[in-house]
């Protein structure tokens, strides 16, 4: 085969990887699609959230998993035979020149800001609005198993969990948890108005009934004031359980003050039982692009003009609306407020590269990892955007860091392979190929690479 002709063919293939290309894993982790907007469909990815703490800047660098090798891989479906760890040949360095590698996308995910699981109280005020909580529960399951609407069952819990000082939208999520969202499946039947699987403790026990969602609401409520107050309900106890937790278990009654707490007690074994409903939660009131989230942003603004998150949950709104001034202008004054808040230098940086202003959305950068030298997103960011300024080594630079905080990163090695490439260090790139195959043998940039590089080959 002539050089033209392997070239030819090299970009074929690469096209066809491309075309039966699955979505690269994002590097934050992942929500479920957003609601559409007049404005903007927000299906592009809620925000990221990030939970403050002790974790690990890149843990949201979803690890890459090793792609099964079966006879139906994409690499079988090119025709592409296996890629050896060192380069079998010579390379035809005019063809290597004339051929474009491909480089994944920046990471274009906002974050927000988010409490650490076992800070999270049982007692407090809603953060998500009722409007937002209806929106998430359709989203999952657009037709609930409910004696009513889902209005009804949203309304209920703000009322009988506000009454009581407890977080609505927590209790409500963990309502969902319990319920499968309103699915059901269970031994607790949807007639029974039972939303946290009171009295059924197995072996086909369905446990109590309720006859409205409001007295279904009651209960779990006061069955979760059981757990967290020695106070008595506002409202005649409805909860068939309360007494037993009251009477029988001191240990517990009025001792569980944070939903993680619950771990064990409410759910056995329940390791993570506060943290499933917690993650519920922040899904339920991450931004997006919606004119629902855009008014529960608002609200939150005016409620707290000098709290720094809520500038920055109403950026990552404006973001998704693609109303890139406004969304700098809140991730500006939200830096204003708390110039610790690295979230709102990592979304701005976002908002700039959409500005198209490289230059500033990497000067962000440079004063984020200044002051979070851990925080790979960044790091990856900064390295695309200092190769595409063809600044190789510092490129290189960055995508190493990147892979000292997350071996399992392969986008980053590709990238590598890209800028290896670039200054002419053809053995180099063809191992960093190789071993972004090895940590994702299904990434389409790493596949296509490696075919093209191939016929590159003398």
């Amino acid at each position: 085969m002539t050089a033209k002709k392997k070239i030819l063919a090299a970009c074929v293939g690469a096209a066809l990887l491309g075309a039966a290309a699955v979505p690269s894993m994002q590097a934050q982790a992942a929500v479920p699609a957003a609601e559409k907007a007049p404005a903007v469909q927000a299906a592009a990815g809620r925000a990221a959230i990030r939970t403050s703490g002790n974790t690990p800047a890149l843990q949201q660098l979803a690890p890459t998993l090793r792609a099964k090798k079966t006879a139906k891989s994409p690499r079988a479906l090119v025709g592409l035979t296996e890629f050896p760890a060192e380069m079998p040949g010579k390379v035809n360095k005019k063809l290597i020149r004339g051929v474009h590698f491909r480089l994944g996308a920046s990471l274009d995910t906002p974050l927000v800001d988010a409490p650490a699981p076992d800070t999270v109280t049982i007692f407090g005020p809603a953060e998500a609005t009722e409007e937002q909580m209806q929106a998430f529960i359709l989203r999952r399951n657009p037709k609930p198993k409910l004696n009513g609407t889902v209005e009804e069952i949203v309304r209920a819990y703000y009322v009988e969990a506000g009454r009581e000082g407890i977080r609505p939208d927590v209790a409500l999520c963990q309502a969902l948890k319990e319920t499968g969202f309103f699915a059901y499946g269970g031994d607790v039947s949807p007639k029974q108005n039972n939303f946290c699987g009171l009295g059924a403790t197995g072996n086909r026990e369905p446990g109590a009934h309720f006859a409205t969602i409001e007295l279904g609401v009651r209960a779990h409520i006061q069955h979760l004031l059981a757990y967290a107050s020695e106070s008595r309900p506002q409202e005649a106890v409805v909860d068939p359980r309360y007494e037993l937790v009251v009477q029988n278990h001191p240990e517990i009654h009025g001792k569980i003050q944070r939903w993680t707490g619950l771990n064990g007690v409410w759910a056995v074994p329940g390791k993570r039982y506060g943290q499933d409903i917690l993650q519920l939660w922040q899904q339920a009131k991450a931004p997006d692009g919606s004119d629902i989230s855009l008014a529960a942003a608002e609200q939150k603004v005016r409620r707290s003009p000098d709290d720094a998150s809520a500038y920055l949950s109403r950026g990552v709104v404006y973001y998704y609306r693609q109303d890139y001034a406004k969304a700098v202008a809140d991730f500006t004054r939200a830096l204003a407020l708390d110039g610790s808040l690295k979230e709102s230098r990592y979304d701005l940086a976002l908002t700039q590269e959409r500005q198209g202003d490289a230059r500033a959305a990497k000067k962000t950068y440079d004063a984020l990892l200044a002051l979070a030298p851990g925080f790979g997103q960044a790091y990856y960011n900064r390295g695309m955007l200092v190769l595409r300024d063809r600044k190789q080594r510092a490129a290189i630079e960055d995508f190493e860091k990147v892979l000292a905080l997350n071996p399992q990163f392969a986008p980053a090695e590709n990238a590598i392979g890209v800028a290896q490439i670039a200054q002419g260090k053809y053995d180099a790139a063809w191992s960093a190929f190789h071993r972004a195959a090895e940590i994702n043998y299904a990434n389409m940039d790493v596949l296509g690479n490696q075919f093209i590089f191939t016929a590159c080959l003398e």
